[in-house]
């Protein structure tokens, strides 16, 4: 069987994971400080308009260098000085050119929740990723057998950490929604092939509780278009980042997303 981009990533951080047990150290150069946030839930349950949680992506593996040379405090308090409801950041450093000192950065600059943005397969992630002043983590269903989904999901509970759970498909939804989670992401990029189908998001959405959770639509959201089509499948907020990285007017786009909610939540 072919080696998948997600089996490369995955592979990586069993080996990103060891050196961190084998070296406490390295489970953090920098802490955030400790400032309270509002909930990410929290944002999305006042909103009258498509949430908007902005990402810090230097790079990817499906499009290579994004924007490398990006000032991360900068962009993100753009994001937030223009409506975002979280900022999103990509720590990963081999595929996606991130690292927790952005994430840290990020945390102390801004008073929007922050995620971080990288593929956890052990609690050890998590507490790096809390005490660099995260204060929601990303679970990918994908990446994750089903006990190791739930102790992570607990563990990163018990942090008072917030989790966005991950989803691509039918079975990967059922799990999710079995674990209880309240902040449910849809990637419309098949992470084995990395090719994006806004329906994916439609389609899963007609299957979930939407008055229980919030829907998040991720990946292949570029303009008002895509947001509007996200909005009416009952989507609470949309994750964009290459888009937003690449535009000469970030804030007007960001803007421009934040569609009127016309989907169940509406």
């Amino acid at each position: 069987m072919t080696e998948t981009i997600l089996d490369k990533i995955l592979k990586q951080k069993a080996l990103e994971v060891e050196d961190i047990k084998r070296d406490p150290s390295l489970l953090l150069t920098k802490e955030g400080e400790k400032t309270e946030k509002v909930t990410l839930k929290d944002s999305l349950d006042l909103r009258t308009r498509l949430g908007v949680i902005a990402e810090i992506k230097r790079a990817s593996p499906s499009k290579g260098i994004i924007n490398e040379g990006i000032d991360p405090v900068k962009q993100a308090r753009l994001y937030e000085s223009n409506g975002a409801s979280a900022i999103s950041v990509l720590t990963d450093e081999q595929f996606f050119k991130g690292s927790m000192e952005d994430l840290t950065n990020v945390a102390n600059a801004v008073s929007v929740p922050v995620l971080c943005k990288d593929f956890i397969i052990d609690g050890i992630q998590i507490e790096r990723a809390q005490k660099a002043g995260a204060s929601i983590i990303l679970l990918i269903v994908a990446a994750l057998e089903q006990e190791a989904l739930t102790a992570l999901f607990n563990k990163a509970k018990e942090l008072g950490l917030e989790v966005l759970v991950e989803v691509h498909d039918e079975d990967e939804l059922t799990r999710a929604l079995n674990l209880g989670a309240e902040l449910i992401g849809v990637n419309n990029r098949n992470l084995k092939t990395f090719e994006v189908d806004l329906e994916i998001s439609k389609r899963l959405a007609a299957q979930m509780p939407l008055n229980e959770i919030h829907f998040i639509s991720e990946s292949g959201i570029l303009t008002e278009k895509e947001a509007k089509i996200a909005s009416d499948s009952g989507a609470s907020g949309v994750l964009v980042g290459e888009v937003l990285m690449k535009s000469d007017d970030a804030g007007g786009l960001l803007h421009s997303l934040q569609v009127p909610l016309q989907g169940e939540r509406s």
